[in-house]
């Protein structure tokens, strides 16, 4: 027996009944012999951390561009703290830790330079649409290792897809197949709801004393209380339902769709915060544009169809990093200083 046998073996013993055993994956797009170490789920975490897509993610933007603190969050702490939160709901409920993380961790892959700024342009101008989350799904299926993709299992894909809903969707509707996926969707909820607010105050952009009262009393008065109490309400909601559906209590669910609308409409909506998204978009469209009039920078020679040329360009801007994207429109449109010799 190998040393992968032996842990599925122990996966069945003290999971809980309605966990995803790696055993019973449903599989990779292309059949992989097993390795003789790791699960797949374990091989999927490893495959998304040692990918170029995650590497990025310390340059990209969580909330505010290119900020000149150490401790704001990026896309790459995002992930880091969404890993850590839907592990301990995992473990808690005794559902698979190594699925969730594979899924916590890859997430965010697609996302775009400049936060939902860099998305929203995208969305308007590539022929297409642009949603971050069939990116991510994009980017471990076709992108990474040159057009070779990840080549993750099922229930991994099926997490990063459907992890997110946006501003208007339902935390709990079209849910993940796996309890895991479910997991990292409400993670990944706490976790931004939690770090953007501690980043807004940071920034400046409200002051503690301007979140309702009522969310202090619900949720608690520090950070770490907040998502204490989040974590602990899905943990205990989940059980209380007899794991039908990774859920929330009523009240606490409430309190989190009114302190997501509180921070749209204090911090995402911020006129400082909307100013530089502007800016944002104007570099990320006017690279687009570049690139479309230009597509001998990325293709070289062969030149293929315009929809091919839409699509690659797409994909290029979206795999961007802050200071790269900041870097290249430097490099084309800004003029150099004349140099006499």
């Amino acid at each position: 027996m190998t040393i992968r046998e032996e842990y599925e073996n122990i996966e069945s013993k003290i999971l809980h009944p309605k966990a995803c055993l790696s055993s019973k994956s449903k599989g990779r797009l292309k059949e992989e012999k097993e390795d003789d170490v790791r699960t797949a789920f374990q091989r999927d975490r490893d495959r998304i951390i040692h990918s170029k897509a995650f590497r990025r993610l310390k340059h990209k933007t969580q909330v505010f561009f290119s900020p000149q603190g150490d401790h704001y969050r990026t896309r790459l702490t995002h992930v880091l703290e969404v890993a850590q939160i839907a592990r301990t709901i995992a473990r808690a409920l005794r559902l698979n830790e190594d699925l969730t993380e594979a899924i916590a961790l890859g997430h965010d892959l697609g996302h775009t330079p400049f936060g939902h700024a860099g998305e929203a342009i995208l969305r308007e101008i590539h022929p297409g649409g642009f949603d971050h989350y069939e990116q991510s799904l994009r980017v471990v299926d076709i992108l990474e290792k040159n057009g070779e993709g990840l080549n993750l299992t099922f229930e991994v894909r099926d997490g990063i897809l459907k992890h997110s809903k946006g501003k208007e969707g339902q935390i709990l509707s079209d849910a993940p197949a796996t309890l895991e996926g479910q997991i990292v969707r409400i993670a990944d909820i706490i976790a931004y709801l939690n770090h953007d607010l501690d980043d807004a105050i940071r920034a400046g952009i409200i002051r503690f004393n301007d979140i309702p009262p009522s969310f202090i009393k619900t949720l608690g008065d520090r950070h770490s209380k907040r998502i204490d109490t989040m974590v602990r309400d899905v943990i205990f909601s989940t059980i209380k339902t007899d794991y039908e559906k990774i859920t929330l209590s009523e009240e606490i669910e409430i309190t989190i769709y009114k302190l997501r609308e509180f921070l749209f409409d204090k911090v995402y909506l911020n006129e400082l915060v909307k100013r530089e998204s502007k800016k944002a978009k104007y570099i990320l469209q006017a690279l687009y544009n570049y690139y479309l009039e230009n597509p001998y920078l990325i293709f070289g020679d062969l030149i293929p169809s315009e929809e091919e040329i839409h699509r690659a360009v797409c994909d290029f801007i979206a795999g961007m990093t802050d200071r790269y994207a900041l870097y290249t429109f430097e490099k084309i449109f800004m003029p150099k200083s004349w140099v006499i010799s």
